[in-house]
């Protein structure tokens, strides 16, 4: 195994309109992309944060993965990727910063807070869990999209992504979600399929110390509020919330009361 190399993309609408904010570090959820998943709460967040999204390997912008990889090294691959911009200038690390992720992105969270205490000012941990799924689902996912690839992967995760009626009533939206899975790299969708099947940070979320909000999406079956809420009562420092429009991408489906949610709890963190 080895650190996946990761993709930033910048989301303001220019460096300008990025200057003087603090840093939102915006993770993606399995078969996503940066811009399709958290383009829509942009126009939420974008007055307060420079926003940097990262792609999974082979995912939107991403660089393929040439070898698997645990969360803990994707994880210090985004640790990686924000000190390569702080080196560039394109992220001020005299600023505080904050971080948001879904479903694998989520969990990258919660293993940034184990693993890098106080890097993040706070930490959202959005439609995502402690452990998500089984090893077996994983395991039998990774083998399926790495023969047939992740076109394989589209009428399931249509049902999983989005809320009832969504769909019908946002078709850009979820076009473009669905197309950023469909053409994903099939060896890097295996490849975090695989770190997932590992991840169980159940033992360990006593050990964070970040501020954490754990949001869930209504009616997501993947991470339902459950998991937030044990995710919440487990860290040090945790509360929940509930998107009630959403399923299991919380920031596309329902852009205006996530950004809501984000804006109020990182008001309230120490870095703020």
């Amino acid at each position: 195994m080895t650190e996946p190399q990761l993709t930033a993309t910048a989301l303001n609408a220019s460096a300008d309109d990025a200057a003087g904010k603090p840093t939102l570090v915006l993770g993606p959820s399995l078969g996503t992309g940066a811009a399709a998943l958290w383009g829509p709460i942009v126009p939420y967040l974008g007055d307060d944060f420079r926003l940097v999204a990262w792609d999974l390997p082979g995912h939107g912008a991403g660089v393929p993965s040439s070898a698997e990889f645990s969360m803990a090294e994707l994880a210090s691959a985004v640790v990686t990727l924000v000190r390569g911009l702080e080196s560039e200038g394109r992220v001020d690390p005299a600023l505080p910063a904050f971080y948001a992720g879904v479903s694998v992105g989520g969990a990258t969270g919660l293993q940034l807070g184990l693993d890098y205490p106080g890097l993040f000012s706070g930490l959202a941990i959005i439609c995502s869990a402690a452990k998500i799924g089984t090893p077996e689902g994983w395991t039998d996912r990774a083998e399926l999209v790495a023969k047939a690839g992740t076109p394989t992967m589209v009428a399931g995760s249509a049902e999983r992504w989005f809320a009832p009626g969504f769909i019908e009533k946002n078709p850009v939206v979820t076009t473009e979600l669905l197309h950023t899975l469909q053409d994903a790299d099939r060896f890097s969708y295996a490849h975090a399929c695989r770190a997932l099947a590992d991840f169980d940070l159940r033992g360990e979320l006593g050990r964070i110390t970040d501020p954490v909000l754990a949001i869930a999406g209504a009616h997501d079956a993947v991470c339902p509020p459950a998991d937030a809420e044990a995710v919440a009562a487990g860290v040090a420092r945790g509360r929940s919330a509930v998107v009630p429009s959403a399923a299991h991408l919380a920031p596309a489906e329902d852009p205006a009361t996530t950004a809501r949610l984000l804006l109020e709890f990182f008001a309230g963190t120490d870095g703020a």
